[in-house]
């Protein structure tokens, strides 16, 4: 089902002004035209993530205008930023009084705010604040930039994603097409480790991963791994246990100092890059993601999608599936059914009209 041609562009950042991925090369910033002019909200920009990511996207010349916000210390970062000899234009915005300027009129919005992780916490245990940051961020979109493509980083994202569809809802302004959980990471791990354990270039390595994204809920699909790979079962079985725990992994390995922020910062941007390519009439971009579906009876079910203007083109499916990963995916349903009741409940509950 997913050929090598399938796989989302591998993003390379190269000295001066000059951005190309493995389907395309760009115009470098002396012959940008109106087609690329994009403006890229960053939520949560001075965090452990937001950094990162708004530094490569601060490479892409699809991108006009980076703004960025947080609570505090986005004009540093912003200043930081402006300084770089690259394409986009970037404002930095702080407090509530100056998120609706940041997101107004919008073409890609991203959202990483929130808290992260420490050891011994789930992502569960994020909710309380998270869930909060994440509805009030959304409604100020809503109302300022309802057209917007907008990609959920903040975890847990099995519940975050419901609670902005939920918001854009009460607003009157959802569109299923334009909201996505990202869950790239899942697949730039998969990728990653797939290819350590064949002695494959990684570059050339592509493993689909579903579900949701977090623990038991992410299910990577190893048999639809382009190149094709084998593994003896209690291999497989390790490997996508490692997929599932990987996030686990980082947050003990930073021993209290953060979470996985420099790689899912990479993540992100390649997802964010991928969407704004199909924006513009590339075709043939695919990423995994997040998404509104009816692949199975959860309401949200993370698959690969294809990516055209207006967001969502078509959703790929589930695909065939081992028996071994048929059972995993058995095994995240209760549990993923349930972070979306839980994020669509907050709503009901705590965020009114």
């Amino acid at each position: 089902m997913f050929s090598r041609l399938a796989r989302p562009s591998q993003i390379i950042f190269v000295a001066r002004k000059h951005f190309s991925t493995s389907s395309k090369t760009l115009p470098d910033s002396t012959c940008i035209g109106p087609w690329n002019d994009s403006k890229v909200a960053v939520l949560g920009a001075a965090g452990g993530i937001g950094q990162p990511l708004s530094l490569l996207l601060k490479q892409s010349p699809l991108i006009s205008h980076l703004s960025l916000y947080d609570i505090a210390h986005t004009p540093g970062v912003a200043a930081d930023l402006s300084h770089i000899e690259t394409r986009p234009k970037v404002t930095g915005h702080m407090g509530d009084e100056q998120l609706a300027d940041c997101v107004k009129d919008a073409d890609l919005v991203l959202i990483p705010a929130g808290v992260p992780r420490k050891p011994g916490m789930t992502r569960d245990d994020l909710f309380n604040t998270n869930a909060s940051i994440v509805a009030n961020l959304i409604d100020s979109c809503a109302q300022n930039c309802p057209k917007a493509m907008i990609g959920i980083i903040t975890n847990p994202v099995n519940s975050t994603v419901p609670i902005a569809s939920e918001v854009l809802k009460l607003r009157g302004v959802y569109d299923k097409n334009r909201v996505f959980g990202v869950t790239t990471l899942d697949v730039v791990r998969s990728n990653t480790f797939i290819a350590e354990a064949k002695g494959l270039d990684v570059n050339k390595v592509f493993c689909p991963v579903i579900g949701g994204h977090s623990g038991i809920t992410i299910v990577p699909v190893i048999s639809q791994c382009s190149p094709s790979v084998s593994f003896p079962q209690d291999q497989r079985a390790a490997i996508s246990v490692r997929i599932q725990n990987a996030g686990t992994e980082v947050v003990e390995a930073k021993a209290g100092a953060g979470s996985a922020t420099l790689s899912m910062a990479y993540a992100a941007a390649e997802f964010a890059n991928s969407l704004l390519e199909a924006m513009n009439g590339t075709e043939g971009k695919v990423q995994c993601a997040f998404v509104a579906s009816d692949e199975t009876d959860a309401k949200y079910f993370a698959t690969p999608v294809l990516l055209g203007k207006n967001g969502v083109e078509k959703n790929l499916g589930i695909g065939h599936l081992l028996d071994y990963e048929r059972k995993l995916v058995t095994a995240a349903m209760d549990e993923l059914k349930s972070n979306i009741e839980k994020g669509e409940e907050f709503v009901a509950k705590q965020f009114k009209k």
